[in-house]
């Protein structure tokens, strides 16, 4: 019984492996979307974004016949209901990067809009959202704590963003919903990294049974 649940339990990660690549599948294609003005890849994006859905609901189900079926001791409760609470975020994590694909026909970053940090953004999001999955299937707190702290580099970031569109507003006042709508998009990416921070705080609450926020 306990090999049939192991491997169960191989499968689950495998899984939400699967759904941490096409997080971040949304998320590059979304922001290189943005870059590029590129329609192709904004669908992309989307595309990825039904897909991490569907998985939401696989592993969704997986959780629920570990559950019922095997009957889990302590440690393997915990990392199934926080495997549970993760793919939840993560579902949340590809809604934002279609959101940002939605907003390619209306946002250019050419010029002066150049030097807007979207693309460090993303970049670091992305970053985050790996290592909270490789920590929750590695088992490793000190990656899932890395995660927490990386949080601060991109609400950094955002706050820089913040402050690029109001000079650009302030040049020209006819840049204002370009403005708003590159605001926006930064928002989506701070919100990723928070999701990611939750995900690395679920692992935590997995391999210690404590919840950081619980402290």
């Amino acid at each position: 019984m306990r090999t049939k649940f192991e491997e169960q339990l191989e499968r689950l990660h495998v899984e939400l492996i699967q759904m941490g690549a096409l997080c971040e599948d949304a998320i590059s294609a979304a922001a290189e979307a943005l870059l590029k003005q590129d329609q192709f890849l904004a669908e992309k994006a989307k595309e990825a974004e039904r897909e991490i859905d569907q998985k939401e609901r696989e592993i969704e189900n997986l959780c629920l016949k570990l559950l019922l079926q095997q009957q889990p001791v302590a440690r393997d409760l915990r990392e199934i209901s926080a495997a549970l609470k993760m793919i939840s975020d993560l579902e949340r994590i590809g809604d934002q990067a279609a959101d940002i694909a939605e907003l390619t026909p209306y946002v250019s970053l050419s010029g002066e809009t150049s030097k807007l940090h979207i693309g460090d953004m993303a970049r670091a999001t992305i970053h985050m959202v790996t290592d909270s999955v490789d920590s929750f299937v590695k088992r490793d707190l000190e990656l899932a704590h890395r995660v927490m702290a990386e949080d601060d580099i991109v609400d950094d970031l955002f706050d820089r963003v913040k402050r690029e569109l109001i000079d650009l507003i302030a040049a020209d006042s006819s840049k204002g919903e370009l403005g708003l709508d590159l605001l926006m998009v930064a928002k989506y990416f701070e919100r990723i990294g928070d999701h990611a921070t939750n995900v690395a705080e679920w692992v935590e609450y997995s391999l210690t049974g404590v919840h950081p926020r619980s402290n």
